[in-house]
């Protein structure tokens, strides 16, 4: 199931550092002073760094992130291996005709035509360039008006083009990867909650619809507060995914919740906030393990 609203979307790790041996050369007196005021700072000092650290933790480390790719995969392809995807194309009958690539861009929602100019941008003399004027054509409806009978074979000649997957890495990154990964962090989550806001804007996109990324996030701020706002990690994120959950069923393409109810719900429950590995978990029926 490749699919999103018609809406069109738009560091790593903390280092620590270390405060050195400063503190011996300060007399006893105000050191205890200064011990006592900490006492008194502790709990407020803590919930601060808490949440600071739970912001700086990233999806976008490079093994997190491939672990996105494979949860994501999981669901959109009954398979792991994201990478095979780059050849994917089909209409699955949801409104927005074609769909293909490694996030499932549409021929209808925009990303696909963007991602084709951008492709065109970087190498002008390439398979699906021709095709350009019918994507802009089609854009916003399910049409296939000039892209029937050729498009299809020749985005599977180009997805062979490394620079076509690489095209469709960085789309990939800058319409929804990006923007869930740092709004997660504005909002003190974990790699978890990162993964739940990516995997919510893939399916949903961020456009206006009462379904979209944003208006997912809006209805699960209307019941608890992220850690950045003083809120409990768990809890929050458990309103995020009911919030989730119920948009989903709002499309009948989408109403089969089991990629939250028996995948990102399961590793909640088990207070894996940073997606440890191993991984296990079901989507659709089928099971899934990543070491």
């Amino acid at each position: 199931m490749r699919t999103r609203s018609m809406g069109t979307a738009l560091p790593r790790t903390a280092t620590r550092v270390a405060l050195g041996l400063a503190l011996l050369a300060v007399p006893a007196t105000a050191v205890a002073a200064t011990a006592t005021s900490a006492d008194h700072r502790r709990p407020a000092t803590a919930h601060a760094a808490s949440h600071a650290a739970r912001a700086a933790t990233g999806l976008d480390d490079p093994a997190k992130k491939e672990i996105a790719m494979q949860l994501v995969s999981s669901a959109e392809n009954s398979s792991l291996d994201w990478k095979a995807q780059y050849k994917y194309i089909e209409d699955i009958g949801d409104g927005r005709g074609y769909t293909g690539g490694i996030i499932g861009f549409c021929s209808g929602t925009h990303d696909m035509l963007e991602l084709v100019e951008l492709y065109t941008r970087r190498k002008p003399d390439n398979v699906l360039a021709e095709y350009l004027p019918a994507l802009r054509a089609v854009d916003g409806s399910d049409s296939h008006e000039g892209l029937d009978p050729g498009y299809t074979k020749a985005w599977r000649k180009a997805a062979q083009d490394p620079a076509f997957q690489q095209a469709q890495n960085d789309e990939r990154d800058r319409v929804y990867f990006d923007p869930a990964v740092k709004q997660g962090k504005a909002d003190g989550i974990g790699v978890l909650g990162q993964f739940a806001y990516y995997d919510a804007i893939v399916m949903h996109g961020d456009g206006d619809d009462r379904t979209s990324f944003s208006n997912i996030r809006r209805r699960a701020l209307a019941k608890a507060k992220p850690p950045a706002q003083g809120g409990d990690e768990k809890a929050y994120l458990d309103a995020f995914l009911d919030a989730r959950v119920w948009a989903m069923k709002q499309e009948e393409a989408h109403s089969d919740t089991s990629r939250v109810d028996t995948a990102q719900r399961v590793f909640l429950k088990k207070g894996n906030l940073d997606l440890h590995t191993p991984l296990d978990w079901k989507v659709y029926g089928e099971r899934f393990h990543i070491d």
